[in-house]
């Protein structure tokens, strides 16, 4: 009998419907179909097939629909919120996710707050997504950390994130079992932070690449292990090629939808204004390329920003007494990272 099962906890298909980067288009942040992202989930070592689309369910219900029998399919969302206090961007992964409770927390979107209470109110399992994906100093940064107290869990090994940055909240999650100079104590009735880990698949390429393993023989056995706090994320750290990857996956798909082969979302003068938006765009596809490429510097400075900040209150943690332990300190964002799991 098996003693843990694997699973990539962020994947998303043709139901993450919104893109954040061509909406003028109309294009679909993912094109993946459900039973596509299951087959391929499947072939690469997963024994449990999550779906996370962006405020929707509808990905994960379509897979039960065409698997009425399946017990190896858990129904997840992406769910954007905002943090209120410096009007902030923030993901939270949620997991077992119903038809009601989802129906519920798109009323709270608007505070991040509300949506975690809603959650541990339903007693479903759930995590903060990428750290400091949108965060750029709008609000003090010990304030913005407290938003690990309200969660579960903390996904730490992120497809699309640098190493550097996924390191960072692999030792903010062991940090977080500890007193942290100039933030509130975890509350107890919260348990021990956990950690999490999945591909954030927006195409096929890289479903199963990075995932969670957990103790348990089944679905409900995994995700009670995760509640526990004994997710093990593995797999690849992402950087500039696989966001770029992915971008021109997601083009490539949007213009063949536009050409017939493919979800027709866009119609009429409209589809006809597109393609020809996509035929004398074609000597900049270099774009994908050079915008991935700049998030992921922004990424990494706001990491060393962060790493540094951090490391700051530890030394004025113990003053007149130089740095603290090298054991204690926040790593630097530059170092070698450890061989994936």
């Amino acid at each position: 009998m098996r003693t843990s099962l694997r699973a990539d906890l962020h994947v998303h298909t043709c139901h993450s419907r919104q893109s954040g980067t061509l909406t003028f288009l109309g294009s679909r942040d993912c094109y993946s179909r459900p039973a596509d992202v299951y087959r391929v989930a499947r072939e690469r070592g997963m024994d449990l097939v999550c779906i996370t689309d962006h405020d929707s369910i509808d990905g994960g219900l379509e897979l039960l629909e065409q698997r009425p029998d399946a017990d190896d399919v858990i129904v997840g969302e992406e769910i954007t919120c905002r943090l209120p206090d410096g009007d902030v961007e923030v993901h939270i992964a949620a997991y077992e996710m119903t038809e009601a409770l989802h129906r519920d927390v798109q009323h709270l979107r608007g505070n991040v707050f509300d949506v975690t209470a809603r959650l541990r109110q339903a007693g479903v399992f759930f995590a903060l997504n990428h750290l400091l994906h949108f965060y750029r100093h709008q609000l003090p940064l010990h304030r913005y950390l407290e938003l690990m107290h309200e969660v579960p869990a903390l996904e730490v090994r992120n497809g699309t994130m640098v190493p550097a940055h996924n390191e960072l909240c692999e030792r903010l999650v062991a940090a977080s079992h500890r007193p942290m100079p100039g933030l509130k104590p975890r509350p107890t009735r919260n348990g021990p932070l956990g950690a999490i880990g999945g591909s954030d698949a927006h195409t096929l390429r890289r479903v199963g690449t990075t995932w969670t393993e957990a103790p348990g023989a089944t679905r409900a056995q995994f995700l009670d292990s995760l509640k526990r706090g004994l997710g093990r994320p593995g797999g690849a750290h992402g950087g500039t090629a696989p966001v770029a990857g992915d971008a021109y996956g997601v083009v490539a798909r949007y213009v063949a939808a536009l050409a017939g082969f493919g979800p027709q979302d866009v119609r009429s003068w409209r589809r006809a204004a597109c393609l020809t938006f996509a035929a004398v765009s074609l000597p900049c596809q270099f774009t994908p390329l050079l915008v991935a490429s700049v998030r992921k510097s922004a990424e990494r400075r706001i990491v060393r920003e962060v790493t540094a900040a951090l490391d700051e209150s530890l030394v004025q943690e113990w003053p007149g007494q130089g740095a603290p332990d090298p054991g204690s300190r926040i790593p630097d964002p530059e170092a070698p990272v450890g061989a994936s799991s």
